[in-house]
């Protein structure tokens, strides 16, 4: 350089400098030293971009790195230069450097420029650029319902965590048929109307990158059929240790379909089958809510609504029985009626009734050893230390035993002594005969009274009464060996009253043969003749007098006593 021969210059310009020591006439030179490159920094400023500029890079995506030189308003030709894990180390035409994104891809990128014509005067460094590479994303799909209403659709969206650019990829599959991309569908939420199942990816850059598939979701298409759960036995009190089955029931609209069913609950299975009903063994831990729902055999994805949840309530206290009866002790050739009742709620039924006699009997009564009514009640005519029980079901739970009641039989009435008998029958026949002697006394006075009346109107009667008496008499002493005592009645009427036909005479002839000796065989006839009077006639302005009986006693001694 001329007119530069200081130990010190300053220069402006870049390029490649070297110098060397002279002195001396003749002028001695030492070696020209090592040559140091000053490079002229330019104002102009270079920035490091990102294409595609998506904020969240994924490893396998593919990116470009572009260092751009804000010119002052002139064109320039530029080279570049960059400082980073995937970029090169020379200077180059090109600004700007793709590659795939890896994991060692991650980390710092700086560029600079310079003009072509002019390689010693360059750009400052740009700002470091810092590239982070994600791991590979999956996307996510998420639906509002995942049942389809009658006659409706629903919403499905797709997404890529934290990221923009995507476009998505749907896919559809049933359990018989494979996945197959859903044409014409691109967007980030589709509305779908069939049953199946759903998945769904993001896509994004050229050449295209992929994330992984979404988890699947299941789509259901709701029938209109209406479906119950519904208990078995329908016992509105459920004890524990009984044995229930809920079933699941299909209102059908008319055709039959096979159906698979599904359930919820503490003691259903919680995978489909075709059984529509679930049994088991009553708990503690079986009370709460059930609900099932069913579906088409032949399509998978089409099922009812859950149905209204039924609501079970055990029982943990097992109940017990109880055994009334409003006598204990059975009558003579009678017996008594017992009951049982389980001692639950008003709502505990479906019980019969199990019966034993004795403490450590445990056979069960039979229809031979009582006779069995309806709702629990029995008769039995032994005696014995009765109780009972309830049990119900196929499986057959029983209640606790009653508490026991003891029958006992009544003891027959004894006969009354004969001694009691013979004084009363001798009272009564005393006092029969001594209303007998009262009326005799009766008759005699009243006959004394009457008798010319009944001399003069019974001449003709008496002789013929008199010769019937001594006939009868005879007859009577030949009879009196098979038939005891006698009776005879005739009646007598007055010969010579022609005009009045109403007065009649009764005779009554008792035979009375004493039987204490064969020997002494004195018979007594006793004649006892009613007489009836005519009535008389009335007169004019007189009361009638009143016709009257007479009795009239009379003894006649038989032919066998006159002899």
């Amino acid at each position: 350089m001329r007119d530069q021969q200081n130990r010190d210059i300053r220069v402006s310009q870049g390029g490649i400098y070297s110098c060397r020591g002279t002195r001396g006439n003749p002028v001695y030179y030492t070696d020209i030293s090592d040559v140091v490159t000053i490079e002229k920094t330019i104002s102009n400023k270079v920035v490091v971009k990102q294409q595609p500029n998506w904020p969240q890079i994924f490893r396998g995506e593919t990116i470009t790195l572009t260092c751009e030189v804000q010119e002052g308003g002139e064109t320039t030709e530029w080279e570049y230069e960059w400082r980073g894990p995937s970029t090169p180390t020379q200077w180059t035409h090109n600004n700007d450097v793709t590659f795939r994104v890896s994991e060692s891809s991650s980390g710092d990128y700086m560029c600079k420029s310079r003009r072509r014509d002019d390689s010693y005067s360059s750009t400052e460094w740009s700002e470091a650029f810092t590239l982070s590479g994600s791991n590979k994303p999956r996307a996510t799909l998420t639906a509002g319902t995942t049942i389809i209403p009658v006659g409706g659709s629903v919403t499905l969206t797709c997404s890529v965590q934290s990221s923009d650019g995507w476009k998505y990829e749907w896919f559809r599959r049933t359990q018989r048929t494979s996945e197959v991309q859903i044409r014409d569908q691109q967007n980030r939420d589709i509305r779908v109307s069939q049953g199946g199942i759903y998945r769904c990816r993001g896509t994004r850059g050229n050449p295209v990158y992929y994330t992984d598939k979404s988890y699947e979701v299941t789509i259901e298409i709701t029938f209109s059929n209406k479906v119950v759960v519904k208990q078995q036995p329908n016992w509105p009190q459920i004890f524990r240790g009984e044995t229930i089955t809920l079933t699941c029931e299909v209102q059908e609209g008319g055709e039959t379909t096979e159906w698979e069913y599904e359930w919820r609950g503490p003691r259903t299975p919680t995978q489909w089958t075709h059984n529509n009903d679930v049994t088991f063994v009553v708990s503690e831990s079986s009370s709460g809510d059930y609900m099932c729902k069913s579906r088409r055999r032949d399509d998978s994805y089409s099922s009812t609504e859950w149905s209204e949840a039924f609501t079970l309530s055990v029982s943990t206290d097992q109940p017990k029985a109880q055994i009334t009866s409003h006598m204990r002790d059975i009558p003579v050739g009678g017996s008594v009626t017992l009951n049982c009742s389980v001692n639950a709620s008003s709502s505990s039924s479906g019980w019969k009734y199990y019966w034993y006699r004795d403490e450590k009997s445990s056979e069960a009564l039979t229809t031979q050893d009582a006779v069995f009514h309806s709702n629990g009640q029995i008769s039995v005519s032994q005696e014995g230390l009765y109780r009972c029980r309830g049990g119900r079901g196929n499986s057959v739970y029983y209640t606790e035993d009653s508490q026991s009641v003891r029958i006992d039989k009544k003891a027959a009435p004894e006969p009354e002594s004969s001694s009691f008998l013979t004084p009363l029958i001798v009272g009564l026949v005393c006092g029969v005969l001594l209303i007998l002697l009262l009326l005799l006394l009766l008759c005699r006075f009243k006959q004394s009274k009457d008798s010319f009346f009944v001399r003069t109107r019974s001449t003709n009667q008496s002789s013929a009464m008199n010769h019937m008496i001594k006939d009868e008499a005879q007859h009577s002493r030949h009879a009196s060996t098979v038939q005891g005592d006698a009776c005879v009645y005739e009646s007598i009427k007055d010969l010579h009253d022609t005009q009045n036909d109403d007065s009649v005479l009764y005779a009554q002839v008792s035979h009375d043969r004493a039987k204490t000796k064969k020997d002494n065989d004195d018979s007594l006839l006793y004649a006892q003749v009613y007489y009836t009077k005519a009535k008389p006639k009335r007169h004019k302005g007189k009361p009638a007098p009143a016709a009257a009986d007479e009795t009239v006693y009379s003894e006649v001694k038989s032919q066998t006593a006159l002899d």
